[in-house]
């Protein structure tokens, strides 16, 4: 027997609200993978000093953000079908795919709050290596000195926060890009440490807010499906 009356309402609500589900889960997909490739980030991220992988913690939140959307795009079909089928079954695996899914969600935002300064920090010091490195003489100098300006070409920097030398003017003009002039691209040039900052930063609270906002509409769903499936018991039972 089909649901009747407010029940009713509830079933098509769900059925929207999978919906959106549905188109957040591709957008979250869609994000994270450009994330993925940014070029800023795959410049940095992949760069080797010697035998020393660049730090690529950046990326598990990635992975997890790609994850998440690719199973919300299944979750959210599963909760279409299962609304408009009116089905007890899919209904009670979707509520608990929900569960399941937001049970990963908050895990990987407070790992994400956690590891949110440490990404930006571990970055850093792998710069601040190579910048060291750089400033040496052979053989190491040339690795050192590609690393660093693979991250001045990409960021636009210049240098990290506190480094004071007698021979300023010489490595600047080996190592950072140039613009108009060069003394106009000391000037200018912010330091490398703060662009990662900014870097991560800002793509670490696009990925938090898309967090939260899947976290709502999860709540929602799963409020809805308990009503659904609530109304399709009693509509049963009569």
């Amino acid at each position: 027997m089909g649901v009747e009356g407010c029940t009713k309402c509830i079933k098509y609500l769900l059925f929207v609200f999978n919906f959106i589900f549905w188109l957040a889960g591709g957008i979250i997909l869609g994000v994270a993978l450009w994330l993925r490739h940014d070029s800023q980030t795959t410049n940095i991220l992949y760069l080797q000093l010697g035998d020393k992988q660049a730090p690529n913690t950046f990326y598990v939140g990635i992975y997890i953000l790609i994850a998440v959307g690719a199973v919300m795009m299944f979750v959210g079909f599963l909760g279409c079908y299962g609304a408009i089928q009116e089905s007890q079954c899919l209904l009670g695996t979707f509520f608990t795919c929900l569960v399941i899914l937001f049970a990963c969600e908050v895990a990987a935002g407070i790992w994400g709050f956690v590891n949110k300064d440490q990404i930006a920090k571990d970055v850093k010091q792998f710069y601040d290596q190579a910048f060291q490195q750089a400033l040496e003489t052979e053989p190491n100098r040339s690795n050192g000195k590609a690393v660093v300006k693979t991250f001045h070409e990409t960021l636009d920097c210049c240098g990290p926060d506190t480094f004071t030398a007698t021979n300023a003017l010489l490595w600047k003009s080996d190592l950072c890009p140039r613009k108009d002039s060069i003394l106009g691209s000391f000037i200018e040039s912010p330091s490398c440490h703060k662009k990662i900052d900014e870097l991560f930063s800002g793509k670490l609270y696009l990925i938090g807010i898309a967090a939260i906002v899947v976290a709502v509409i999860m709540i929602f769903e799963m409020i809805l499906s308990m009503v659904l499936c609530c109304g399709i018991r009693n509509s049963s039972v009569y």
